[in-house]
């Protein structure tokens, strides 16, 4: 069954027209036609089963199929830090954490970051990001989409690492745990976060004030990996344990 991403409004609506800017996915791309059916989720876990039941020049009328269905959030909130990294490697980094469960991204300018962001960029970025996201929801079937937040300072980072714990943050420090072992120290919690830096890694003075603000510093074995990589090893680990 197709699936579309929709507003809540559109969801809670027995009879909902989707405007042709919305509908291009279901509408040029798939051409779906009357009596096909779709699921709608408003990322909010929530969805629903309907039917295509007008196709028109300027969009598609759905009509309801079925009750609305309520799903749980995930047991622990997981919040991702990563520090943008160049080229299209966001967006895949952005793509596997939907994929992974995530509650949060958040993307970090920090100081050896390669890819700079001005005012002009960020909102660009941000919305490339989000649409990332709702094409990833869509394909992995998930109901919850999860929060993209415009791109940050790495000391605007800060605050939110003080309001999640614990978060682990990969660190290339001879003092630093492997994942498994300090994930194993914690009993399963609401909420947890991972922190992922640059291509060049943290400056020494960033590493110091994440584990001022609480951060605890991990090791990913022996091998130095992507940071793109690094952000999929460390939520597959947190899925595993604790999603």
């Amino acid at each position: 069954m197709h699936r579309h991403f929709t507003t809540s409004e559109n969801l809670l609506t027995d009879t909902c027209v989707i405007g042709r800017e919305e509908a291009r996915h279901l509408q040029t791309v798939l051409r779906v036609k009357p009596d096909d059916r779709a699921q709608l989720f408003d990322g909010q876990g929530r969805t629903r089963e309907a039917v295509v039941s007008a196709v028109g020049k300027h969009g598609l009328t759905l009509t309801a199929a079925a009750p609305v269905v309520e799903h749980p959030r995930a047991v622990c909130r997981v919040t991702l830090f990563a520090c943008v990294s160049k080229g299209k490697r966001m967006d895949w980094t952005i793509e596997k954490a939907v994929e992974l469960g995530v509650s949060e991204i958040v993307p970090v300018i920090s100081g050896r970051t390669i890819v700079r962001i001005d005012t002009d960029d960020a909102d660009a970025k941000s919305g490339r990001w989000v649409r990332v996201a709702e094409e990833a929801a869509r394909q992995c079937g998930t109901a919850w989409l999860p929060r993209v937040c415009p791109p940050m300072a790495f000391g605007e980072s800060l605050v939110k690492v003080r309001e999640v714990s614990p978060v682990f943050v990969a660190a290339l420090s001879p003092d630093a745990r492997p994942l498994r072992d300090a994930v194993t120290a914690y009993p399963a919690p609401k909420q947890a976060g991972w922190f992922v830096g640059p291509e060049g890694d943290f400056t020494p003075d960033e590493l110091d004030a994440l584990l001022r603000a609480g951060a605890v510093p991990v090791s990913l074995g022996r091998n130095v990996l992507r940071a793109e990589t690094a952000s999929l090893y460390g939520l597959c680990v947190l899925n595993c344990c604790w999603l």
